[in-house]
Order: C-alpha cells, then sequence, then structure tokens
C-alpha cells in the first residue's frame, strides 16, 4: 500500500485503534524509568504500525462496504467525492464496525487479537528500552538519552506482533529485535578469528550487537557508498568472502534487505538463518537426473541468497532480490492489487502498478558495475574458501564452530510469499464471512505443498498453527538451537527430528564440489540482467586471421570439442534421464537453473543439436562423440517424464500453469522439436503423438500470456501448428493458427501505414524478429499463405512498412527502439539485421521482389560491418551472422569482396584462437541451442555443403507428411 492510500482511510479505522491505545498509555504510565515524552513516542509508532497492519488486512472490506453502500443508496453526497467523505464519516463510527460484525462473526475477534498483540509488543519493547539503555552505550557512541523516534514494523511480524524496531535516541539510531541475538554475536566473533587466519584483508562485518535471553539491540549500519574503485573492489571481495562463509555455514535468505553497503564493508544485518537444516527432496516424477539437479543447485551458493536469480513465484516473477542484485532499471514493473480511484465512491480493487527497481542499500555504488567487478567475488570465495579448508585440515574448524551450538537460528520451511498470498486470502471479505472454509481452504493449501516441497512441513498440528499465526496477522516462525534441530514451530509445535546441525553442515560443506560453487558464482552474474541485449562493456575481440589448412577436418573437430562438453557436463540419472545447471533465459528473465524444455536455451533443444549431430555422423560428416547416443536417448526420456507428468497433473485436475506459447520459448518450440525429429526418424515412434498433446495446451498458454513475439509469444506459435496441420491433415490445427492470427490483428496499434505490437521492451514496438515486428509479420504472412485469410497478409505488410519505417540511412542498419545505452542500430537476430533480412528472404527465397532484394543486401552489409568478433552464438553472435552472409553471398547479395570461403574461415578460425564465447553469458558453460554453445556447433554442422539440417533461426516445422 502507500502511505497516501493508509491516511486516505485512517479516519475508518481510528475507532478500533484508539481503545487499545488508551489502554496502551495507562500501562506505559507504570513503566519505570519511562519519561513522559518517550510514552508518546512509543504510542505514536504504535498508532502509525496499527494503522498499516489494519489497512492492510481491511482494505478490500472497506472498499466493498463503500460500493454497497452506493449501489443501496446509503450514501446521499451530491457528487462523488461527497459521497466518499460520507462513507469515511461512518465507517469512522463504531456502530458501522458492530452492523459489520453481523454479517463477518470473525472479524472483531481478529481484529482485536492484533490490537492486543501488536499493543503487548509495543508495551514490551519500552519496558526493554528503560531497562536496558544503559548497556547500550557501546553501540550508538554514548549514553542513548531519551528516545526520540521509534518507527515498528522493519520486516515480517512474528510470534504475536513482535517485530523489529529502527530507533533514534539522543545518542544516534539503534536496532531492537525481539529475538535472541546469540548466533549474531557468534558470528561475529567467527570472522574476528579468521581476520587473524586469512591472507589479505577482511572487510566483511556484523554489526556489534547487546543480546540478552529473548531480545536484543543492534548497532544501526547507515548505507554508504564506496568512496572509488578500490573500496569497489574491496566490496566485491566481500562479497565472495560472505559466499564462502555462508557456503560453511548453510547460509539462506541474505536478501537485499539483510545486507547493507557501507563504505568498502558488505555488512550482513539480520544472520539468523544459519545451519540450515538439510532434509531430503521428494522424487519429482520427472526423472532422476532432474531431482539429482535439482540437489545439486539447492545445496550450493546459489541458495544463500546474495547471488542474483529470478523470482519464479506469484507476485515475484522476475523480480531479482538478492542482496547483490537487484539493479536499478533491471527490474520488471509488477502489478500489485490496490485502490483506484480513491477520494471517489466508485473506488475499487484493481491492479495498481509498482516499481521494483531503484537504488538500495546494499548497493555499494548508485549504479553497480556487477560485469567489472564480478572478478573479484570469485577472487574473494576462493581467498575465503581456502582458508576455511586449511583451517579444517589442521583440525582447528570444528572446534571454532562450537560457539554456535547453543544458538537459536531460524529456519524458513517456506517462503514468506506462500505465507503473504495465503494470509491475503484468509482476510479477503469472504473469508471474514465465512472463516471455516477459508480456513480449510488454506490447510489444503498449505498440505498440498508438504507433498511436493519436502522442506515444507506437512503434520496437520502444525500447519493448523500456521493458519492460526496468518488469521493474526503473523508470519509464522520455525527455530531451533544448532546443537539440537528439532525444530520449534507456531503454536508449541515441533517438526524434524533432532539433529547436531554444525555436524551435518560441515560435512554438507566438506562434500561441496568447489569447481561448481566456482561456476554457480560466475552463470548467476547474468541474472542481474533482465534485458536480454544486456552486454558487458567490451571492444570485438573474437576476429582472428584465418589460418588455412583441412578446413573441413577442422570444422569437424571444433564440432565434436562442444557436444563432447555437453555430453561431459551432463547430469544422468539412473533411469536413463539427463539434465544441466545452466543460465536459462525464460519469461522472468535469466536465472541459473535447470534447463526446461524449450528450443531456445532448453532439452528440446539440445535434443535437435544431438539428432542433427547423429545424423552427421551417420552420413560421414561428423566425428563421433562417446557417450552422445545414449544421452540424446535420455533427453527423449526426460521430455517424456515431463510431458507425461504434466499432461497427468491436468488430467487429475491440478491447476498448472502452462509454458508461453512462443516459438523458441514455450510449448510451441516443443511441437516443432517433435515434429523436426519424427520427420529424421530420430523421435522414438511417438513423436508426431507428443506434438498433438502439447497442441491443446496452445490455447490455454496464449490465454494467460500477453506476449504477441515469436520468442515466447502468440506470433511464435502460429507456424509450428501450421506444420502439424500439414503433417496430420487435421484442420483443427490450422483453425488454431488462424485464431492466433487474428489475435494478434486485434492486438494490432497502427502508426501512420505501419502497425507494431506493444512490448515490455518498447511500449510503441520494437523491430526485429524474435521479439518485433518482423517475427510477427513473418509469421502472419506464412499463415495468410496457407489459410488465405487478407487481413493477416494486410497486417503483415503493415508489420514490415513499420520495420521499414526503422531504417536509418545515416546509419544504413534498422534503429533499435529499445534504446539500450551506447547502442543506436543492432544486428543480430532476435533483434537486429540478421533476423529481418532471414525472415524476407523466407517469404521470398527467389528474390522475386525487387524488396526483398535491397533488404538483403542492406542486411548483409550492415552484419558484416557491425556484428562479426563479439561472441559466436547464434542468437546474437557470429554463427548467427553467418548464416545470413551464406545466405547473401549464395544470392550475390553479399557485401563486395566477402568470399562464402573467407566467411567460413574467419569463423573457424576466431573459434579456434578464442574458444567458443556466448556473449552475455561470459565464462558460464551454458549448452543452449540460441544463446549458447549448442547453436555454435550446430551451425557447424551446417557448414557442411551437403548437410540437410533445417534452419534454427527461421523455423520451418517439418517436412511433408510421409506416405
Amino acid at each position: 500500500m502507500t502511505r497516501s492510500d493508509a491516511v486516505t482511510f485512517e479516519a475508518s479505522l481510528g475507532c478500533l485503534i484508539s481503545p487499545a491505545l488508551n489502554e496502551l498509555a495507562t500501562q506505559l504510565v507504570s513503566v519505570a524509568g519511562l519519561h513522559a515524552r518517550e510514552r508518546d513516542v512509543v504510542l505514536g509508532a504504535t498508532r502509525e504500525a496499527l494503522s498499516r497492519v489494519l489497512y492492510s488486512k481491511l482494505s478490500r472490506l472497506l472498499v466493498l462496504e463503500l460500493n454497497a453502500a452506493r449501489v443501496t443508496g446509503r450514501l446521499t453526497g451530491e457528487d462523488p467525492k461527497k459521497r466518499w467523505e460520507q462513507f469515511l464519516e461512518i465507517s469512522s463510527e463504531q456502530p458501522f464496525w458492530d452492523d459489520l460484525a453481523v454479517h463477518y462473526p470473525s472479524l472483531l475477534p481478529r481484529i482485536g487479537a492484533i490490537l492486543r498483540h501488536r499493543c503487548r509488543a509495543s508495551l514490551q519493547f519500552a519496558q526493554r528500552w528503560a531497562l536496558d539503555r544503559q548497556h547500550l552505550s557501546g553501540l550508538c557512541g554514548g549514553e542513548p538519552g531519551e528516545l526520540l523516534e521509534l518507527r515498528f514494523g522493519a520486516g515480517d511480524s512474528h510470534r504475536a506482533g513482535q517485530t523489529v524496531a529502527i530507533l533514534r535516541s539522543e545518542a544516534g539510531q539503534i536496532v531492537y529485535k525481539p529475538r535472541s541475538l546469540a548466533i549474531d554475536i557468534a558470528l561475529r566473533g567467527f570472522i574476528a578469528e579468521l581476520a587473524a587466519d586469512h591472507r589479505g584483508p577482511l572487510v566483511i562485518r556484523v554489526p556489534e550487537a547487546v543480546g540478552f535471553d529473548d531480545h536484543g539491540w543492534v548497532e544501526f549500519i547507515p548505507h554508504r557508498y564506496a568512496a572509488g574503485p578500490e573500496e569497489l573492489r574491496e566490496f566485491y571481495r566481500g562479497i565472495g568472502h560472505w559466499l564462502a562463509l555462508m557456503r560453511l555455514l548453510g547460509g539462506r535468505d541474505l536478501h537485499a534487505e539483510n545486507m547493507i553497503a557501507h563504505g568498502e564493508s558488505p555488512v550482513v544485518v539480520d544472520c539468523e538463518t544459519l545451519f540450515t537444516p538439510k532434509v531430503a527432496p521428494f522424487p519429482s516424477d520427472y526423472g532422476q537426473a532432474v531431482d539429482r539437479a535439482a540437489e545439486l543447485v539447492g545445496g550450493t551458493v546459489l541458495n544463500v541468497g546474495l547471488l542474483p536469480n529470478r523470482g519464479a513465484s506469484l507476485g515475484w516473477r522476475g523480480v531479482d532480490n538478492s542482496a547483490v542484485g537487484m539493479l536499478p532499471g533491471e527490474q520488471p514493473v509488477m502489478r500489485q492489487p490496490g485502490i483506484v480511484q480513491v477520494g471517489s465512491d466508485e473506488a475499487r480493487i484493481g491492479a495498481t502498478v509498482v516499481e521494483t527497481g531503484g537504488v538500495s542499500p546494499n548497493h555499494p555504488s548508485p549504479q553497480p558495475a556487477l560485469a567489472e567487478y564480478w572478478p573479484y567475488v570469485l577472487e574473494g570465495f576462493d581467498g575465503m574458501t581456502d582458508t576455511l579448508r586449511r583451517l579444517d585440515a589442521a583440525g582447528v574448524l570444528r572446534a571454532r564452530l562450537d560457539a554456535f551450538a547453543p544458538c537459536r537460528i531460524r529456519v524458513v520451511p517456506r517462503a514468506s510469499e506462500v505465507y503473504a498470498e495465503i494470509g491475503r486470502m484468509l482476510w479477503h471479505p469472504v473469508s471474514l464471512h465465512k472463516q471455516e472454509p477459508a480456513r480449510q481452504r488454506g490447510f489444503d493449501l498449505l498440505k498440498r505443498m508438504a507433498t511436493n516441497v519436502s522442506s515444507a512441513p506437512g503434520d496437520p498440528a502444525v500447519i493448523d498453527a500456521e493458519i492460526n499465526d496468518l488469521m493474526e496477522g503473523d508470519i509464522p516462525v520455525f527455530s531451533t538451537l544448532v546443537k539440537d534441530g528439532r525444530l520449534e514451530g507456531p503454536g508449541s509445535t515441533h517438526w524434524l527430528p533432532q539433529c547436531n546441525l554444525i555436524d551435518s553442515t560441515l560435512n554438507h560443506w566438506r562434500a561441496a564440489d568447489f569447481e561448481l560453487e566456482r561456476n554457480m558464482i560466475r552463470a548467476s552474474l547474468v541474472s542481474a540482467y533482465i534485458n536480454d541485449g544486456w552486454m558487458p562493456k567490451q571492444e570485438p575481440a573474437l576476429l582472428a586471421t584465418r589460418r588455412g589448412g583441412d578446413f573441413d577436418a577442422r570444422r569437424r573437430q571444433q564440432a565434436a570439442k562442444i557436444v563432447r562438453g555437453i555430453v561431459a557436463n551432463a547430469i544422468l540419472g539412473d533411469d536413463g534421464t539427463a539434465q544441466w545447471i545452466a543460465p536459462v533465459l525464460n519469461q522472468t528473465g535469466w536465472s541459473v537453473q535447470l534447463l526446461q524444455q524449450d528450443v531456445y536455451n532448453g532439452i528440446s533443444g539440445l535434443a535437435l543439436l544431438a539428432g542433427a549431430y547423429l545424423r552427421e555422423t551417420s552420413a560421414g560428416r561428423a566425428d563421433p562423440v562417446e557417450g552422445l547416443e545414449d544421452l540424446f536417448a535420455g533427453m527423449l526420456r526426460t521430455l517424456r517424464l515431463s510431458e507425461g507428468k504434466d499432461k497427468k497433473m491436468r488430467q487429475e485436475g491440478l491447476k498448472i500453469r502452462p509454458p508461453p506459447p512462443g516459438g523458441y520459448i514455450g510449448v510451441a518450440s516443443q511441437i516443432w522439436a517433435h515434429l523436426v525429429l519424427a520427420d529424421w526418424g530420430l523421435d522414438g515412434g511417438d513423436g508426431l503423438e507428443r506434438a498433438c498433446t502439447l497442441a491443446e495446451i496452445v490455447p490455454e498458454a496464449v490465454a494467460l500470456d500477453e506476449t504477441c513475439d515469436v520468442l515466447a509469444g502468440a506470433a511464435g506459435a502460429i507456424v509450428p501448428l501450421l506444420a502439424l496441420a500439414r503433417r496430420t491433415r487435421e484442420e483443427r490445427y490450422l483453425r488454431m493458427a488462424s485464431q492466433l492470427g487474428d489475435r494478434l490483428c486485434e492486438r494490432a496499434q497502427r502508426k501512420g501505414d505501419g502497425a507494431f505490437w506493444v512490448h515490455p521492451s518498447g511500449p510503441e514496438g520494437i523491430g526485429g524478429f524474435a521479439h518485433g515486428v518482423t517475427g510477427i509479420g513473418w509469421a502472419l504472412s506464412k499463415l495468410a499463405a496457407e489459410a488465405g485469410v487478407d487481413r493477416h497478409q494486410q497486417t503483415a505488410q503493415a508489420a514490415f512498412a513499420f520495420e521499414d519505417a526503422l531504417f536509418d540511412e545515416e546509419e544504413q542498419n534498422w534503429l533499435d527502439l529499445r534504446m539500450l545505452p551506447g547502442a543506436k542500430t543492432a544486428t543480430a537476430w532476435c533483434h537486429g539485421s540478421v533476423g529481418i533480412g532471414l525472415a524476407r528472404l523466407d517469404l521470398d527465397p527467389t528474390l522475386a521482389n525487387p524488396a526483398t532484394r535491397q533488404v538483403l543486401r542492406r542486411a548483409a552489409a550492415a552484419t558484416w560491418r557491425l556484428a562479426f568478433g563479439w561472441n559466436h552464438c547464434a542468437c546474437h553472435g557470429d554463427f548467427g551472422a553467418w548464416e545470413l552472409l551464406e545466405r547473401a553471398i549464395t544470392m550475390g547479395e553479399g557485401p563486395k569482396d566477402l568470399t562464402l570461403l573467407h566467411l567460413d574461415e574467419s569463423l573457424l578460425s576466431s573459434l579456434e584462437d578464442h574458444g567458443p564465447s556466448c556473449g552475455m553469458l561470459r565464462d558460464a558453460f551454458a549448452p543452449g541451442l540460441l544463446p549458447g554453445l549448442g547453436g555454435i556447433a550446430y551451425q557447424l554442422l551446417r557448414m557442411h555443403p551437403e548437410n540437410g539440417l533445417p534452419s534454427i533461426l527461421i523455423p520451418g516445422g517439418s517436412g511433408p507428411p510421409r506416405e
């Protein structure tokens, strides 16, 4: 909520809050050592906190009652504003709330619980402040003196309204925490001992604390930017130190709010989630390889919370909430429910836009340059890991960890957003009207989660206690002593068996694959950047002098080398399944995770590569790679299991969000892959059937997706559906494609003679093939050629007109409307000249239209002039550009004096000199077909003049049906 919204309803909530505050005021008078002005400060902070929490619980109810009063004629004001003001006056009286209690019987008791708990917590704070302040001079540079300012609610409320509070006294600011601070004090001491052993400076910090049995006071750490490059280097080394330390101590939940940048020091201000118990995951039914890969990722530094990663859950899709990430300008615009038309009697709950970016206190500079400083993170991780391993080898480490044994830690078995969503449901007006059905629904949701997520408690008594906390406005808390391990949950419940968490955590660290950990750190950088056009600052560096020699042998050698690397990095299951861990692009942006099923950077794309390689090997055009045939079978089995599990869940009535519809990232890409493999005779005999099953998901996927583009949106599903219609001779797939064409026509925005579609990267449209108007126009043209609908062809021509208007005569290239820093035009397949040229040529392969010849000539010239030397991948690198130039040279429209031999030799020599590079993925292992190594190997196969492989840049579906 916004503060203005809260103030709007403050009068409505005042009659609920005032009696509780009056009682609190009486109780505060009896607190010895609390001054009169301090009592006012506590009362004011409590009033603000209660207004905030009650607004969050009751705003929907107030809006519902406002509209009911308007509809029934209870509001008699002369205009919407007067009627709004009249409702505020009515709702500010206690009889209004007493009347509501008839229809909402649980309302007043639950409000009463919140008021009692929060006021009791405020009283307890006041008592502790008055008693403890004499011990706090070391936290604020002198005797604290009088309490001047106070704010409750710095974080969620737990255990009957207890929250962190930030206060300002005469001596300075201090943080109050209503929990034991033994773990903070032990960690501070552990770091102090490490400083003497570590070979180099140690700038990581934990704030100084004064702790008591069940609460404590902590030094306030102000945010301060680093003074210059040297402090920035030390800061990012410190991040590496924290990663190594958290990997040892089993740290979790170190998100952006739990770390403050203070000059050269990354300061962890909340470290209660150490020594997290390891709970064996349930089998997923997606295959043992998937389960092994998930367990590997879950045990690495990626799970600490420090490293950039994109959220996938409802309400956090695409948000990077990590302590190092959350970069300004790289977060999605979120839509959250809020009150719209405030000040009118027609106010309602609607979607409000919430910015999730901005510079937050975890950043050491206004524009954090992660790409520049990331090597120092790895350096810090390696250095601290070496220190810890040296101490362990000397027999010192285990004894030092004993200092943590009596400390109380917090365990987070369910994500806070899960509790937040269920909490909102439990405070919905329908739930307040009929509490028990809502309570049962919340119980069922948490129970179902426990059947799928092993770390979530499934004991009915525990779930009941969690629901009780949520109904009273609290987030449930689970905690334990490090030496015990048995979790104490809400309502005096318990979960998990006893276990000395020091031993289990230390053993897990000793068994770590530190090269995998380094790969996770290296790969996670890309997750910080949601813009798929981002590249680190660099100059073209991959240009090479042609070597000469046996070109075909060298080509085969490079392709085999890449494929061997993909084989070697596969995670295999005993059941014959296969999986990889890598940076992955999906609708939420980039993140390090298990590969999904798509073609762009998923297992379907790798299956196309493996099938193509086996096909070329059998034809004598590629060198054999040991293990590839078995791995290919594993990919097919993995795809079969994942598609079968999703199908079964749908048949059982479980609601699962379908993948996007797109032709590269989405369900249509899987259709395309199955059809191509079926045409090659490598589908295992059921590719066509599986493609038909996937096609049934397309309408639902499109309905839930607002994207129109080829990569992930509706346009990308058209050509695979057309191919499926040809393959099966079933008209319904043609009708499905036509419906998508109609949808695209309806959503087209007009600008002069041109047409464009709103895109997250460009509200006024963008060009290019994968994301922009050229790809959508290409799909509509393909559809018009088969379905014969004039509207589709007319909209396609308008899309091309929009793209044509973007050609800049001065730049001799097409403008990139995303307006990336330092980029006016683009040359990549996904956004620029490569995709534009290939799409137009695909629609007019004989250059019958002079305009096509001009586009091809322009695209080839811009691509040769600007595209090469940045990286090698097919999506936005040299091997995507190669395909356009190969076609242009063959048709006599290539750049002057550029021969195909020259082009091929240049690319191959670059691979030999530098090794394959995948651009924004930097040194991370990235097997994907379009953005990674897979596409480089695929294009190397296509360099052979006798290859029969289809393009991966302009998907043609499959060939004609076999007789």
